[in-house]
């Protein structure tokens, strides 16, 4: 199955050779060569793993990282590090990076460490969540409680069940026939329209802006895509 992997480096030669090795193991590959531009394509989130090397233009893997994580991103993240001190490597690891890779490096390490990750990262959308952190928002599925800016929000059954769904399959575009039969066990009794409803509740409750949504996007003529 392939995968949407963006490679940040400044290396052209390094771009082009892990782009051309990344595309032939059948991955969808994207590429931004500093870290401003890097941060900004990763934030977007349609990717399921980041190459980031440590050492950037404008702004630094590590700054990269961890504003990413602050942000609620939860795709993998390998940071390629020049330097084997030890220092780089528990730094990457402690603002969040899954893994790292020592330059210079093997072809088939590098692609065993993408392949490792990307399986971690599937084995753990399929198994869903019991808490999840994006923006300023905290769910707690397990306690069925959420916060905003640490305080309390309401939500009723539906609500957490649908928020839950979208979270589970976040970045994927999940139709409208997906939620109605998964949420609400669809039959012809339950309006179409009670998605929509539920859909401008949880905008209301957690979007800064519920007109200008950052999370939960409407993909016209399909259905909904999370996004953290």
């Amino acid at each position: 199955m392939s995968s949407r992997i963006l490679l940040v480096e400044d290396e052209p030669g390094l771009i082009m050779t892990l782009s051309d090795l990344l595309s032939e193991a059948g991955h969808e590959v994207e590429t931004a060569r500093d870290g401003e531009a890097g941060l900004a394509k990763a934030s977007e989130g349609r990717f399921d793993l980041i190459v980031l090397d440590v050492m950037l233009p404008k702004m630094t893997g590590f700054e990269v990282c961890r504003r990413l994580r602050e942000s609620g991103a939860d795709f993998a993240i390998l940071m390629l590090t020049a330097r084997s001190a030890l220092g780089d490597r528990v730094g990457g690891l402690q603002i969040g990076a899954d893994d790292y890779l020592t330059k210079p490096f093997e072809p088939p390490e590098l692609l065993a460490r993408v392949q490792a990750l990307l399986r971690r990262v599937g084995k753990e959308n399929r198994l869903g969540i019991t808490a999840f952190r994006f923006a300023d928002v905290v769910v707690d599925f397990e306690r069925a409680e959420l916060l905003k800016n640490g305080q309390p929000v309401s939500l009723a059954g539906k609500e957490f069940q649908l928020l839950r769904y979208l979270i589970d399959n976040r970045r994927r575009v999940v139709t409208r026939e997906e939620l109605l039969t998964n949420v609400w066990e669809y039959s012809g009794d339950v309006a179409s329209r009670t998605l929509d409803v539920h859909i401008a509740w949880l905008r209301q409750k957690l979007e800064a802006n519920p007109q200008s949504p950052r999370h939960i996007h409407t993909v016209r003529g399909t259905g909904y895509r999370f996004s953290p």
